[in-house]
């Protein structure tokens, strides 16, 4: 079996790229979230194409994320996350997933509310620091204390992130069963009243 079978749900699961249009599925949280692995499996399972926004910005720039923070400090890294992500919204209908700061910025708010459908990967603190110790690539968390910078973090951007169109709660859990989650909150989001916008008999 595929694993697009795998992962779709019954329902109108089938009719969710027809219902996006050109917009984009956008994915936002905090590092370790699992926006990138989940966001590969929501597109794989919708046969749509796959952005990493933190990857653009790399081939872009021709450094990594922390080479960017370290140089130029994070307003100017922001900027350049902005202007990526500003351009590749104009790409869809596609799976984007977004660096942990990006929808901080009001801006880049507005243009994935205009240009696409935005899901909040919420995720525990403990969830969190279990992955983002197995990593050396969060500029933000090179600090003596990291619990206590995730943990601001959260309290920060928490209240920012409930703003996205869809809130799913990812766990320790198979990625296959967060991306199905993730489609099913994504049906319900758009749901019959998108189909009905665009003409489309009710059932």
């Amino acid at each position: 079996m595929s694993e697009q079978a795998n992962i779709l749900p019954g329902g109108g699961a089938s009719a969710l790229p027809r219902q996006l249009g050109n917009r984009s599925i956008v994915f936002v949280g905090l590092m370790g979230a699992g926006k990138t692995a989940i966001g590969r499996k929501v597109a794989t399972a919708l046969s749509l194409p796959f952005i990493d926004s933190d990857h653009e910005i790399e081939d872009v720039s021709r450094m990594t994320v922390p080479e960017l923070f370290a140089r130029y400090g994070e307003t100017e890294f922001r900027a350049l996350e902005q202007r990526v992500i500003l351009r590749l919204l104009e790409n869809g209908p596609q799976v984007l997933s977004t660096g942990g700061g990006a929808y901080m910025n009001a801006q880049t708010r507005q243009a994935i509310a205009a240009h696409g459908v935005s899901v909040w990967l919420k995720a525990d603190l403990d969830l969190l620091m279990d992955r983002v110790s197995k990593k050396q690539n969060r500029p933000l968390l090179r600090n003596d204390d990291p619990r206590g910078v995730l943990k601001r973090l959260m309290d920060e951007r928490y209240p920012v992130y409930a703003q996205a169109d869809v809130t799913v709660v990812t766990r320790d859990e198979r990625k296959e069963t967060i991306a199905a989650e993730v489609i099913e909150a994504l049906c319900a989001h758009l749901g019959p009243v998108e189909a009905a916008a665009e003409g489309e008999p009710q059932p």
